[in-house]
This record gives structure tokens, sequence and C-alpha cells, in this order.
């Protein structure tokens, strides 16, 4: 397609909409033309309420007032995420956001941990990163330079409206309608325009498929087909309610596991956001609705709402003159708060491959091998929490402990377990994140790298105490999450640093 792309449509709203539209208009505004087709009686999901801390950049990168942000969508702040009876029942560990310990040029800090260990002279792996030790002692400040990883919790139906308005302020034109027809040009099966039910026509030179699951465009009009990851990860329904706070937000998002599944909960300012994802094959949906409701404090503010999906990805997210994003591109379950992740991993990189004369195919292809990347290791980093496992007390849990997994996970997990080494590959997303659940989990390497045997015992015990200290002070530092938020939000944001 030989034609400079001046005006780009985006079909669908919500949190992947009007991500799309604020990132495009202020990156790129003025030359473009941008306008977003949505219908106020499609409701979205909503539900992906935790975040990880690439928004932190998306948003800096957007010059999103932090403070202005937290207060329109009744967000908090996040450090982990704490996975309660994952590892067995009543084991809990948290996958914080941070670095733990100190690296060294030849290897990670776990194999100095795993020596001092041996010899009585470390406490548990999580002491040593300040993440989440703050999480757990409820705490929050900014440090310079970013010395605190952090991400959020918010409302999703809030934080589409507020990027709405920031989006029109850049010139997104919004389109009240249905999206009745996707119509194609007859020579080449590019999308022409967007026929609406009220018969008007959006036209536009790029279309970018913000439709969720229905995947109106990528899918319904352009057949890309999608690849299931359900024999891997088999949850494939959620229920999700929401309800009154009934004490101050912490900064993490809790993560329970049950018999056949797991329960999430996502504090904000004014209320408590709830779901249980789990696998129809092992559990009705009215018991899981049950289920939820017995687990949950605080008044119901909404009726549980039921969502059904298969985990996998779409096999082009960009097609043609048509680029998926979020759940229209795929589905991963929200374990680890990557829906979001995935929206703006979407969004940058399409900014960075930007077609402004003609759409070619090689960068095509480039951007589809990128984007199957990402979900692929994410994909193996979720199915790692359901794999290592010591429980074997329902026959969920016992299926998950047995299945087949990806020959890229099983030579992850593998690696990890003969000789403590987490290699990141390319951009992968998570590195310190690796060796934190695996160990939470209860996978313990056989052995440590022979360097750190160079260190006398007393020379790896002073190491060892010079980071606890230092995290211990650190800590000591911070304030009550609670109290920085109201005064952060509260109009202090000139105190960020």
């Amino acid at each position: 397609m030989s034609q400079a792309i001046k005006k780009v449509v985006i079909a669908g709203g919500g949190t992947a909409g009007w991500m799309t539209a604020a990132a495009l208009s202020k990156l790129m505004g003025g030359q473009i033309e941008v306008t977003l087709v949505e219908s106020e009686s499609i409701g979205t999901i909503g539900v992906g309420e935790a975040t990880i801390p690439t928004l932190v950049f998306f948003h800096r990168l957007l010059g999103i007032d932090e403070a202005e942000f937290l207060r329109e969508t009744q967000g908090t702040y996040k450090l982990g995420i704490r996975f309660e009876n994952w590892r067995d029942v009543g084991k809990d560990y948290t996958h914080a956001f941070g670095v733990t310990g100190k690296d060294c040029w030849a290897c990670g800090f776990q194999h100095f941990w795993m020596r001092a260990r041996q010899l009585g002279l470390a406490e548990d792996f999580g002491e040593y990163c300040l993440e989440r030790r703050a999480a757990e002692a409820h705490k929050f400040s900014h440090l310079p330079n970013i010395g605190l990883n952090y991400a959020f919790h918010m409302d999703a139906s809030r934080y589409a409206a507020y990027l709405r308005k920031f989006s029109e302020g850049f010139g997104v034109q919004r389109v009240e309608g249905k999206i009745d027809q996707v119509q194609l040009h007859p020579h080449n099966g590019y999308i022409r325009a967007l026929k609406l039910d009220s018969g008007q026509e959006v036209a536009g030179d790029f279309f970018i498929d913000c439709t969720g699951m229905r995947a109106l465009l990528i899918e319904k009009a352009l057949h890309t087909g999608y690849e299931s990851w359900s024999h891997w990860l088999p949850c494939d329904s959620a229920v999700a309610v929401q309800t009154e706070a009934v004490e101050p937000p912490v900064p993490f998002t809790r993560s329970i596991a049950h018999e056949s599944a797991w329960q999430w909960r996502i504090p904000l300012q004014n209320r408590v956001g709830n779901g249980l994802v789990y696998a129809g094959s092992y559990q009705s949906d009215e018991s899981a609705r049950e289920q939820l409701l017995e687990n949950i404090r605080g008044k119901t503010l909404t009726d549980p709402l039921l969502i059904k999906f298969q985990t996998g990805r779409r096999r082009k997210q960009w097609h043609k003159n048509c680029l998926a994003v979020g759940l229209s591109s795929g589905f991963l379950e929200p374990l680890e708060s990557t829906s979001i992740h995935l929206i703006q991993q979407n969004i940058v990189r399409f900014l960075r491959f930007f077609p402004q004369t003609e759409i070619h195919p090689r960068e095509v292809d480039e951007f589809n091998r990128q984007c199957a990347f990402d979900m692929e290791r994410i994909r193996d980093f979720i199915i790692l929490h359901y794999k290592v496992t010591d429980r074997d007390d329902t026959e969920f849990w016992r299926h998950c402990r047995q299945m087949e997994i990806p020959d890229t996970l099983a030579a992850k997990i593998d690696m990890f377990r003969e000789t403590g080494h987490v290699f990141r590959e390319a951009n992968e997303l998570f590195v310190d994140s690796w060796q934190q659940v695996m160990l939470g989990q209860g996978l313990m390497p056989e052995r440590y790298h022979p360097l750190v045997d160079s260190m006398s015992e007393q020379e790896l015990a002073g190491f060892i105490q010079q980071i606890k200290r230092g995290v211990d002070q650190q800590v000591a530092s911070l304030k009550d999450h609670n109290d920085y938020l109201a005064n952060f939000v509260g109009g202090a944001s000139k105190s960020h640093s």
C-alpha cells in the first residue's frame, strides 16, 4: 500500500483505545488525524486495574502528571504481588518489582545468597529487596533516580475517561456509534472504512482494532487466526466484583490460590477490585461466583461480572493496514498484571515502526515477531506459577504439576535448578522476577557459581549484612503508604523527584 498515512481510525475505546489515542495524538499530533469510534452502549471489561512499572515510563513519555492521574483514577501505589497459597497451602511470598541484593560481573546475587544460606548467614531471599520489604511494611515514597520501583492500582473505567479528556485536548475526534460493517478495498483487501449502524462511514488510511475479544477488524474482517495456549493455561473464566474499602489500601496486589482457581484483590483509594480466575473444567460458574463472594470483605458495589476467555494470541497482530491492541491481540490471564503493559508495548512499537509513506512487509513481519516474543515470554512466566508448585491437594493442582510446558520454559526451569542462573533474552520483560518466583514457588538450585567460594565466610557475611543494613535504613526512611498517597494526591506533587 503506497499511500501516506494521514488518518488513523481507532475502533473501540476502553483502556486500549484511549491509551492508543493519547499516545498518537500527543506524540504525532500535527502529522496525523486521529479518530476514535466507540459506542456508549458497549461495555468494556474494565477490570485491568493493576499494572507494572512500565506504565510509569509511558506516562512520562506522554507528560502525564502523576498526582492528577492518581486523583482522577482513585489510584494507589503498587510495589509487587503477594502470592498466597501458590507454593503450598499456608505458604506465601511476594514478587516485588525491585532487584534483590547486588549482582557481580559474573553471577547474580542469588548465588551469594545460596552459599550464605547454607552457612546460616542469610535470611529469606526477599529480605534483601527494598520493594518487597516496603510492600510488606505498607510503606511508600518517591526516591531520587527511581530508587523505588513502583506501579499503580487504578480504576480502569476512570482511566479511560481521563485519557479521553487528555486525547481530545490534542485533537482526537470521537465518533459515537456501533460498527456495523468493516469495508475492505476490493483490490488489496485493506480496510477502507468502518460503516456504523447509523449509516455513517468513517474512512481512514490505517485502523487500530481495540474492539476487545470480539476482534471485529483483525479477525472477523481480516481473518488472521488465533493460537490457543489453553493446553498450558487451563483457566478460561473469571468472575469480578467491586467492594467497599474496609481498611487503608496496601501497596501490593494480593493473588490468593484456591482449590482450582486464584483470587485477586486490588486496593484503590475508594474501593477494592476483586475477582476469581478459574478453570471451567474443574469448577462451575455458580460455584466460582459463590467462592468469590464468600472470600471478599466489605459491601459489594456491583453485580458479579462473568468473563469467558481463551488464553492465546492473534497469529498476526499487524496485518495489512490494521493493528490489534489490547484484548483483540490476545489474552493472558492477569496473574502478573501484564495486560496494560502489552497494550503500551504495541502502541510504542507501532510508533517506532510507523509507516510514513507505505506499509513495508518486512517491517510488519519484524513487528509481529517482536510481539510474539513478548507474549510468549510472559506466557512462560505465568505458566511457571502453576507448574512449579508443591500443591497436590486437588485434581487441578496435580494436573498443573504434571502438564507439558513450552520448551522455552522447560529450559529456563532446568537451568535455574541445575546452575542457579537466569539469563535475559533480547528485551525480555522479566529479569529479577524469575528467581523471585522460582524461589518463592520452592525451586532451589542445586549449586551456586564457584566464584562465590573466592570470598571467605567473614567477607560473605559482611557483604550480606551490608545489603541488609542498607535495605533496613531505606525502609525506615519511607512514609506510610496511605499517608504519603493522601499528601501526594492532595497537591504535593512538587515533592516528586
